[in-house]
């Protein structure tokens, strides 16, 4: 009776019946179509997981890092495929053509703006999770590793100290990165200064390409295998290995973190750091993590407070020396400096609890997980003390921001621009990630990004420009979105990649239209193809 009398009710639930319908049928055609274009013919039906399931939303949660894109009113994917090997991204790629759905990829689900998992341009959509392809291959005798692109970054530092002491690799601070996304944007962290970033020391890699076939680089071309290794993820293909090649490091390093308020001089400290910041030994490596505190134990006023984090090389007494001779306005003494191993740094600078154990990086989990928005910036002159009061006004205005300044120089400095697509090398002193977060749902997030959209405006005398250099792994929508008819053209790209990539740009869009001219692999800011008519 109520049906009856309710026509909309009607047509609103058939069309849940025929959506349902279609992507129920849509699933059973892409695990029917993986099965007959994988190589490994293993039961499927483990590795999909649909809103129906109740793996679904736990797995969609599971590594996704900023909460603003697991909002109810974000798009979710149809289903989510986690592949067992190898040969089952690429019968998803084949199938995801045939079938006409759009892809997205995660490995570590650390993508700033959400673009591993939810798609704003493009619905429906699903998601391909690497998070079963995790092995990881050591060989301490050739200093090399193999590494699958749904391990984490903390993994593969385990994984390389079980094996070694003494050796490393130069990639991520964050542990639970995960490695295919991550290297592809450039991989900077605490041995960047010696050993440059993780893209200057991959060797080779293994990528399935638009047609579903595993290139290595001598089958891809040293085209594509330079465009992978900082051109940013998902733009030309999914990454399966990287062969990355270990470096040395001591069995004694040193580490300390020195907290400066603007009550004993933060400012003009902070502004000698800018001075010799990319100037230091190489062994050393000191980043500066800056944000309001409490002022006091009794009181609701806030000040800033400056941290320096850094690594050394090597012993305490010979850090002492250099930091007398190059940066004695730290004050830094004996006390602040802690030796420890390599590996127990990598918890250190991570920010795991003292005494906490390296297995812990085999558990991948994020120890930062909120609502947030982040920007970045390139530094190439010291910005002015009296610009850096500004910069506080605007930090005590906002309830809970993080900037994180980040010394360039030594080896990733020595590296030319085009060497990889990543561009920010000589002539960088430091770089800039700003951060807003907040905790709940229900909070304004209209006023916390217009309070870092303000401070990037402030901040714009004080940065690069011509571009204003941005770095890609810290990826901003601000800077522009693909259309959502798939029809950008890479003249409208530039607006990010440009700032991106600088000059790499052109040659990017080359490769782009060399090795997937159709735009399969794309998201709000992949790489277009040149248009047809410019080919």
């Amino acid at each position: 009776m109520l049906l009856s009398k309710s026509p909309l009710l009607l047509l609103t639930l058939f069309l849940i019946f025929l959506q349902s319908a279609s992507s129920t049928s849509t699933l059973d055609s892409f695990i029917q179509c993986v099965s007959v274009n994988s190589e490994l013919s293993l039961p499927l039906s483990n590795a999909f997981f649909t809103p129906n399931s109740s793996s679904y939303t736990p797995l969609l949660q599971s590594t996704a890092q900023n909460l603003r894109y697991l909002v109810p009113s974000a798009p979710k994917p149809e289903f989510i495929f986690t592949p067992l090997h190898d040969p089952h991204v690429q019968g998803a790629i084949i199938c995801a053509k045939q079938l006409g759905i759009h892809l997205r990829v995660r490995s570590g689900g650390h993508d700033y703006e959400g673009l591993s998992y939810v798609s704003e341009i493009e619905t429906p959509f699903i998601v391909v999770d690497l998070t079963n392809l995790r092995n990881i291959d050591v060989d301490i005798k050739n200093n090399t590793a193999w590494i699958q692109a749904g391990a984490t970054i903390g993994e593969v530092y385990y994984r390389i100290y079980q094996k070694s002491k003494v050796h490393g690799f130069p990639a991520g601070l964050c542990t639970s990165l995960g490695v295919g996304g991550h290297i592809t944007g450039g991989a900077y962290g605490s041995l960047m200064r010696k050993y440059g970033l993780g893209v200057d020391n991959i060797l080779d890699a293994k990528i399935v390409d638009v047609n579903g076939k595993i290139l290595d680089r001598a089958a891809m071309g040293e085209d594509l295998f330079w465009a992978i290794r900082g051109g940013g993820g998902a733009s030309f293909g999914i990454i399966l290995w990287w062969k990355i090649k270990l470096v040395p490091v001591p069995e004694t390093v040193t580490v300390f973190s020195v907290p400066i308020t603007l009550e004993h001089g933060a400012t003009k400290v902070l502004y000698k750091w800018q001075q010799v910041a990319d100037k230091l030994d190489e062994d050393l490596f000191i980043r500066v993590i800056i944000q309001p505190v409490a002022a006091g134990k009794n009181t609701t006023e806030r000040t800033i407070t400056t941290v320096y984090q850094a690594l050394f090389l090597g012993e305490t007494n010979r850090l002492l020396q250099i930091m007398e001779q190059s940066f004695p306005e730290l004050g830094l003494t004996h006390k602040e400096c802690t030796e420890m191993s390599w590996i127990e740094s990598v918890l250190y600078i991570a920010s795991f609890p003292s005494g906490t154990k390296p297995e812990v990086l085999l558990q991948g989990k994020s120890t930062f997980k909120n609502y947030f928005k982040a920007k970045s910036d390139f530094v190439k002159e010291p910005v002015p003390e009296s610009a850096l009061e500004g910069l506080w006004k605007r930090l005590l205005e906002e309830e809970s921001p993080l900037t994180i300044w980040t010394p360039y120089g030594g080896a990733v400095s020595k590296v030319s621009e085009s060497e990889t697509p990543f561009p920010h090398r000589n002539g960088t002193v430091f770089m800039i990630q700003w951060l807003s977060s907040w905790e709940n749902e229900k909070e304004s997030t209209v006023k916390h990004i217009d309070w870092i959209r303000k401070l990037y405006v402030y901040m714009a005398p004080y940065v690069s420009r011509f571009p204003r250099e941005a770095y890609v792994n810290y990826r901003d929508l601000d800077l522009g979105i693909m259309n959502k008819k798939n029809q950008t053209s890479s003249a409208q790209a530039s607006s990010w990649g440009n700032r991106y990539f600088k000059d790499n740009f052109n040659r990017l869009v080359r490769v782009k239209t060399k090795v997937d001219p159709d735009n399969f692999f794309r998201h709000e800011q992949s790489i277009p193809p040149l248009p047809p008519s410019a080919r």
